[in-house]
């Protein structure tokens, strides 16, 4: 009962730009799911947003992801806007296991790296979590830009650990919308498999 008065507390706090932020954010998601261009300015606004709330609540990774997202969400505007001219360059495609495995090592590494050098010398909290959501977030949203299947299930277990994050923070309005975005992204491997599916099926039939 006290977490749900907590939550229900949180959302009375919230700030009008917070509300807007959680709004384009869920919009993003919901687009990106759908394949939609339009998923990207949704993503740049609300990570500007966060940007600045995240820096001023301490997890400076959070922030930095935020401004990363900005850069990618022009990014990805860019490549799904060319793939309109070029079919091919817009089919969903599926990394092999092993390519996976090199990835998650690398982004391991990394992050663990990045959590010992912002326990040690800032002011962070929750600084190695922080950098795990944060640097697999990174890789993650370029294969999201790239449409590459399993970026889905990468995103599943980001926000399962983003919710602790913020849970912990306070932050309980984005705990809400990380549960979303994790039930959400669960839909959105399902809806990329089928169309994936049906691609390589029909590939197959043209040979």
């Amino acid at each position: 009962m006290d977490f749900v008065t907590q939550i229900l507390s949180g959302f009375t706090a919230m700030s009008h730009w917070e509300y807007i932020a959680v709004a384009l954010s869920m919009a993003y998601l919901l687009l990106a799911i759908k394949e939609n261009l339009w998923c990207w300015p949704a993503a740049f606004f609300s990570t500007l947003i966060y940007t600045i709330m995240y820096w001023n609540g301490a997890l400076l990774m959070e922030s930095l992801l935020n401004f990363y997202y900005m850069y990618m969400a022009v990014f990805g505007w860019v490549v799904w806007r060319k793939g309109k001219a070029n079919q091919a360059q817009r089919l969903i495609t599926s990394w092999p296991v092993n390519r996976h495995i090199i990835l998650i090592v690398l982004t391991a590494l990394v992050s663990l790296a990045i959590g010992y050098v912002m326990q040690n010398y800032t002011h962070a909290d929750f600084a190695y979590l922080d950098s795990f959501t944060t640097c697999f977030a990174v890789v993650t949203t370029y294969l999201v830009a790239k449409k590459v299947l399993e970026n889905w299930l990468y995103w599943i277990v980001i926000d399962a650990a983003s919710m602790y994050l913020y849970y912990e923070k306070g932050y309980y309005p984005t705990l809400v919308l990380f549960v979303f975005y994790t039930v959400m992204a669960a839909w959105g491997f399902k809806t990329w498999y089928e169309e994936y599916e049906q691609s390589q099926a029909k590939h197959m039939a043209q040979l």
